[in-house]
């Protein structure tokens, strides 16, 4: 069963999730909306031709940062100094590089419009934090996501340069002190630096720290 929202700022039990992890539909991008969506691991992924679309996945693809593998060719481009990094210095440039940059197998973005002016209020109010990978003045890659207690809730990346969105992953894991960075989708480069499959009753067990 998919449930309908309404004004009130309620959530169904993440448990009640479809197959696919859909829970329900509906509601708004409110910062108080979207803040208890992550407390309870909710997160919104939808389209400009859907409703809001609000999923709890029986399982989180994870990283814990005390099990981060960085290979030797990448521990190579980290001490080569070929990027400059940095932390909350332009989420806006982050998400919009996310929001136009083309996926494989995806027609079009689910970052829509929408999803950049929540997610920029949300940044704006501390809840939302980006890292970034320069080459010189240039943004070439960087990450973006929310923050609840010690678990960093990523929402999307993008690289336009070798490995920056890496470096991005790698310089979170290791100068910010979150106990869990959720990767949501997976990827096969993202399990070969430690990432892995989770219950929903452990990710949400780890939410509340």
């Amino acid at each position: 069963m998919i449930f309908a929202l309404d004004k009130r700022l309620i959530f169904p039990n993440p448990e009640l999730a479809e197959d696919d992890g859909l829970l329900a539909v509906g509601g708004d991008l409110s910062i108080g909306r979207l803040l208890l969506a992550y407390q309870n691991g909710i997160f919104p992924w939808y389209s400009d031709e859907t409703p809001i679309l609000w999923y709890s996945p029986h399982e989180r693809f994870v990283l814990f940062p005390a099990e981060l593998k960085i290979s030797k060719s990448m521990q190579q481009v980290l001490r080569s100094g070929k990027f400059r990094i940095s932390f909350d210095e332009d989420f806006e440039g982050v998400i919009g590089n996310c929001s136009a940059i083309g996926r494989k197998d995806q027609d079009g973005t689910w970052i829509t419009a929408d999803m950049r002016a929540a997610y920029l209020n949300l940044h704006r109010a501390g809840h939302a934090h980006s890292v970034e990978v320069w080459q010189g003045d240039e943004l070439v890659g960087g990450l973006y996501g929310v923050q609840v207690n010690q678990v960093f809730c990523g929402e999307s990346m993008f690289s336009k340069a070798s490995n920056a969105s890496k470096a991005a992953l790698i310089w979170l894991c290791t100068h910010k002190d979150f106990r869990l960075i959720d990767c949501q989708v997976h990827t096969e480069h993202l399990k070969s630096m430690g990432a892995r499959m989770i219950s929903r009753e452990e990710y949400c067990g780890h939410l509340d720290f």
